[in-house]
């Protein structure tokens, strides 16, 4: 009795020690990488990437040049009304065109119709004002239609992630996980890249769009108080 007592400790001892091993030697599972999953999403991810790329570039060239036409000009119209005074309007002239900027251009304008009726002064800083603005909307209403592209690509992905779903069970005549997990890597990963790249890109595109508002604003402010500074002699 006692030897079998032993031999069934000794056998169990013997059982667990083999699963510890086992445990011990199993492959750990596999990592899977963010490079790796976004490959997963087939091929619609080829055009979601050209998207999201072409949102970057857009968004940091226009930015750049937003941001450089709203450098500091709180100082520009104190000078011009100086050089305005004074009647040296050569040196507000040449003041302008060292300036180089959207509110500096529509102003030059309005220099050089000094001496004609004040309406065509203001149609013609109005007419370039026009230009220099959209001169910086240039290529923002592009990120707009990437906002709208990019999530339905994304749909796209999820159509082709289930049509891939269906064609592997025909296939193989039987509904396994091995058999759905391909197509509901591609539906997912897709629809969510989509999303993601819609989301930054509209986010992108409404950040333009209040830098430029705010320099449009500026040159509205800026011009009613050149035409005004025009109007003063003859009050």
């Amino acid at each position: 009795m006692i030897t079998l007592l032993i031999q069934d400790t000794t056998q169990a001892i013997q059982d667990t020690a083999n699963a510890v091993n086992q445990a011990l030697t199993k492959p750990a599972p596999e990592e899977l990488h963010f490079i790796d999953l976004l490959f997963k999403g087939g091929w619609v991810m080829i055009p979601l990437a050209f998207l999201a790329f072409l949102a970057l570039v857009i968004f940091v060239e226009r930015y750049l040049t937003i941001k450089k036409a709203t450098k500091d000009e709180s100082n520009l119209m104190g000078q011009i009304r100086s050089y305005i005074h004074s009647g040296n309007l050569d040196g507000a002239m040449s003041l302008l065109k060292n300036n180089n900027s959207p509110l500096s251009r529509m102003l030059q304008k309005g220099l050089k119709r000094i001496g004609r009726p004040i309406k065509d002064i203001e149609g013609a800083i109005e007419n370039v004002g026009k230009l220099e603005v959209s001169k910086l909307e240039k290529n923002i209403s592009i990120l707009g239609i990437v906002a709208g592209i990019a999530p339905m690509l994304g749909f796209v992905g999820t159509i082709v992630g289930v049509i891939t779903i269906f064609h592997q069970v025909s296939i193989k005549g039987a509904i396994e996980i091995g058999t759905i997990s391909g197509g509901l890597y591609t539906k997912m990963i897709t629809s969510a890249s989509g999303l993601i790249i819609g989301i930054i890109a509209y986010v992108l595109y409404h950040i333009l769009n209040i830098m430029v508002e705010k320099i449009i604003l500026k040159m509205e402010t800026d011009a009613i108080d050149f035409i005004d500074l025009l109007e003063e002699p003859s009050k």
